[in-house]
């Protein structure tokens, strides 16, 4: 703080105190002098306190990896309801492969004074790396919200889906069925959802385990290798693999569930309108959109939230992808 007042007064050419009493919105400062720190606070790549940023202070950035996986458009509609109540507007940035970066994306955001960001599915996912946008937000002190993050070392409010419960349902769904040799398939080594969900996977004895893309492809790579293991039924880390590892299926000639069980994760728009309807397990989208908004606009307005994660119990949704392995079945 003692440096940015320093700063600031410097480049304007007028006291610390002056500089302070605008920041705070004391009277005796002339509108010149006020807009003249106020510019010189944009130029210098400060955030403008809350009550001095006016209609533009009402955005809030809402930072998605993607759009292809329904998950991410279903949040951000439910996040995007919930800020609108509460009378901000979301501004929607989505990464895209050669486009613009999540960190890109938060200098952009810093530069249009937003309220408060709330990413979902961010790098802050990777296990071990540490991102230098992030620390921008920390430094800014810019309240900040992240979703389905399983990193403890980053000083945010953190709004997640249990991913081990998530993991004892879908197994022990299949083993209820009768299922001895199942394999997961998830996300890269150094995904934290996919390690977590790993863990549990370990903790439950299963041994059969891919990492992949999350894709439709990464999931149809992933189930080739695990059907030559002989597996009669596979968790998956999303659904979008779900479906690839459907598809890998069937190019083998596997039947699905006759053949292998197949367990999706989200309960993404339209699993009940695939072939077959899948079984998923469902985050609570809903109750954990509204907790996101609600602890990012109690940072807006001064108030203390705990830095630590708040997880939701998900739901497992039968449909047909699973049933009785054909041992088990007589068959």
């Amino acid at each position: 703080m003692t440096r940015r007042l320093a700063e600031v007064a410097k480049k304007v050419g007028v006291s610390e105190a002056t500089v302070s009493r605008v920041l705070n919105g004391k009277a005796g400062v002339s509108d010149a002098t006020r807009e003249a720190v106020l510019t010189a606070l944009d130029v210098l790549g400060y955030e403008r306190p809350t009550q001095l940023r006016g209609e533009r202070g009402r955005l809030v950035g809402l930072v998605l990896p993607e759009l292809q996986n329904p998950i991410f458009p279903a949040f951000a509609e439910v996040v995007g309801g919930s800020l609108a109540q509460q009378g901000f507007t979301p501004v929607l940035c989505t990464r895209t492969v050669g486009g613009i970066s999540e960190a890109d994306y938060v200098d952009l955001l810093l530069q249009q004074q937003v309220s408060g960001v709330v990413f979902a599915g961010g790098l802050y996912t990777q296990a071990g790396v540490v991102h230098e946008h992030y620390l921008r937000l920390i430094d800014r002190r810019l309240p900040t919200v992240l979703v389905n993050a399983a990193a403890d070392h980053w000083e945010f409010p953190r709004v997640s889906c249990d991913d081990s419960i998530a993991v004892e349902q879908a197994v022990g769904h299949l083993r209820a069925l009768g299922h001895e040799r199942i394999g997961l398939v998830v996300g890269p080594p150094d995904h934290m959802p996919s390690v977590r969900k790993l863990e549990a996977f370990r903790a439950s004895g299963g041994e059969l385990v891919e990492h992949t893309m999350h894709s439709l492809e990464g999931g149809h790579a992933a189930a080739a290798k695990l059907l030559a293991r002989d597996v009669t039924g596979i968790v998956c880390g999303s659904d979008p693999l779900a479906l690839g590892v459907i598809r890998a299926a069937r190019r083998q000639g596997a039947r699905v569930p006759q053949d292998v069980s197949v367990v999706g994760y989200d309960d993404s728009a339209l699993m009940t309108c695939v072939d077959p309807p899948l079984t998923t397990i469902r985050q609570p989208i809903e109750a954990m959109g509204r907790a996101v908004v609600e602890l990012l606009v109690s940072q807006i307005d001064g108030t203390a939230v705990a830095t630590g994660e708040l997880l939701f119990e998900p739901e497992l949704v039968v449909r047909a992808s699973t049933a009785r392995p054909r041992t088990a079945a007589g068959q």
